[in-house]
C-alpha cells in the first residue's frame, strides 16, 4: 500500500474551478458541478497522514456507516487498536514462515473485520494511541524497527525461537502506539475489546469481497494477487458489467462500500475533487473537458497484468452522483483529511475510472443480489 502525504496547495485554476465553495452537509459533498443522486450515512473524514494504513481507515469507516445504518449512535472506532493487533498477527506469520512472507503496514478490506473478530475493537476515545497523530506519523519508522527485531530474532535463533519473543516485540509497539486496554468502561458499561466487538460490531462473515478479472473464471472465488493480501482474503469474480452493477445497487440500497483502487495515475485528481479515466497525453491536457472512452474488461486486465494498475489505496464509496452531462460518478470518502481537495476530503469518481482502476470492493452481503451470494457460497 503506497503512502500518501497530502499537503494541498490550491492553484489559481483550482480555486477558479470552485468559485462557489462546496460544503459537506450531513456528510454530503456538494458542488454545482454534480447532482447527488444517493448519499449514504458516513462518519467524519479522517486523516491517515503518512501511514500506509488506508485499508484500516476505509474499512473502519465502512463499519461505522453500517452502525449508523442500524440506527446506532455515531461511533468513532480506534484504527490504532486494529493496527496494533494486526502487527502481532503479521509477526506470528512472519516467524512461522521463517520470513518467507511480507511484513508491511499494508492490508486490504477484510483485515479490519478479521481483527475485530479475533482481537476485538475499542472506541477511539478509549485507545487513541499516545502522542500526536499516533498511527499516522510513525508507521514507517515503527515498521522498520519491528521487522528488524523479527529478522534478528530469526538470525540469532536458527533452530528454536524463544517462547517469550513477543514481550520485546510488544514493547516496541507500546513505545510507538501505547499499550492497548484489556478492559474499559464506555457509556457506563464495562467491556473487554472482544466483548465490545461481539456486542456492537458486525462479523466478517456478513460481508463479501467482489472483483472482476479475466485471469480467473467468472463466478468463482479466488485470493486476489496483490502484495497486501497477506491473509489470502477471497473475492468473488464477476463480469465487469455485473461487478459495476452490484456496487451501484449496493449504494442505491443505502450501503457503503470499501474500495481498493489504483490512484497513482494521471486521472486521480484529489486537488480538483474528481477522477476520470485518462488514456492518453491529450486527454490529460484536456482533463476538465474530454469525454472518457468506454472501458473494456480486456483493457482492465491488461493494465493489471502489466502492473500499471496496482493496489494503491483504499477509500469508502458513500454515494452516487451525476455531472451536467448525465455521466455517473461514485461519491467517495478519502482518508487524507478535510483539507484534501475542494470537497473537504471527498472525491467524485467517474464510472470509467472505477471500471479500469478498481482492484476490489468489500460490501455487506445484504446489499448484493441473493443470486450472486448463492453462487459465491
Amino acid at each position: 500500500m503506497k503512502k500518501f502525504s497530502f499537503f494541498l496547495a490550491f492553484s489559481v485554476a483550482a480555486i477558479a474551478a470552485s468559485a462557489q465553495e462546496p460544503t459537506i452537509k450531513n456528510n454530503l459533498a456538494t458542488t454545482p458541478a454534480f447532482t447527488v443522486i444517493k448519499n449514504n450515512l458516513a462518519t467524519p473524514v479522517k486523516n491517515q497522514g503518512n501511514s500506509g494504513t488506508c485499508w484500516c481507515f476505509a474499512s473502519t469507516s465502512l463499519i461505522e456507516s453500517e452502525l449508523l445504518l442500524k440506527k446506532q449512535p455515531e461511533t468513532d472506532l480506534s484504527e490504532v487498536f486494529t493496527v496494533y493487533n494486526l502487527y502481532i498477527d503479521k509477526a506470528e506469520k512472519y516467524i512461522r514462515r521463517r520470513s518467507n512472507t511480507r511484513f508491511t503496514e499494508g492490508g486490504i478490506q477484510q483485515d479490519m473485520l478479521y481483527a475485530a473478530d479475533n482481537y476485538g475493537a475499542v472506541p477511539q476515545e478509549i485507545y487513541p494511541g499516545i502522542g500526536k497523530d499516533t498511527v499516522l506519523g510513525h508507521d514507517s519508522q515503527m515498521e522498520a524497527k519491528l521487522k528488524g527485531y523479527l529478522d534478528k530474532l530469526l538470525a540469532d535463533n536458527p533452530n528454536t525461537i524463544p517462547a517469550n519473543w513477543k514481550d520485546d516485540y510488544k514493547a516496541i509497539l507500546n513505545s510507538y502506539l501505547g499499550a492497548p486496554p484489556s478492559t474499559f468502561t464506555y457509556n457506563g458499561k464495562s467491556y473487554t475489546p472482544k466483548t465490545y466487538a461481539a456486542q456492537n460490531l458486525p462479523k466478517l462473515g456478513g460481508y463479501i469481497g467482489l472483483t472482476s478479472f479475466q485471469h480467473h473464471p467468472y463466478y468463482t472465488t479466488f485470493a486476489i494477487e496483490v502484495p497486501d493480501n497477506y491473509n489470502s482474503n477471497m473475492f468473488y469474480n464477476l463480469p465487469l458489467d455485473d461487478f459495476i452493477k452490484s456496487v451501484k445497487t449496493a449504494v442505491m440500497n443505502g450501503y457503503t462500500v470499501a474500495w481498493d483502487a489504483d490512484v497513482s495515475n494521471a486521472g486521480f485528481k484529489q486537488d480538483k475533487g474528481y477522477a476520470k479515466w485518462v488514456n492518453s497525453a491529450d486527454e490529460a491536457k484536456q482533463f476538465d473537458t474530454f469525454n472518457e472512452q468506454k472501458p473494456t474488461a480486456e483493457i482492465r486486465q491488461q493494465l493489471f497484468d502489466t502492473q500499471v494498475t496496482t493496489d494503491d489505496h483504499l477509500m469508502q464509496i458513500t454515494g452516487l452522483a451525476k455531472d451536467a452531462k448525465g455521466n455517473e460518478y461514485f461519491v467517495v470518502k478519502n482518508s487524507w483529511g478535510t483539507g484534501a481537495g475542494p470537497f473537504k476530503g471527498y472525491i467524485y469518481v467517474s464510472m470509467p475510472y472505477f471500471s479500469i482502476n478498481t482492484i476490489s470492493v468489500l460490501v455487506n452481503k445484504k446489499a448484493v443480489a441473493p443470486s450472486v451470494i448463492a453462487k459465491a457460497e
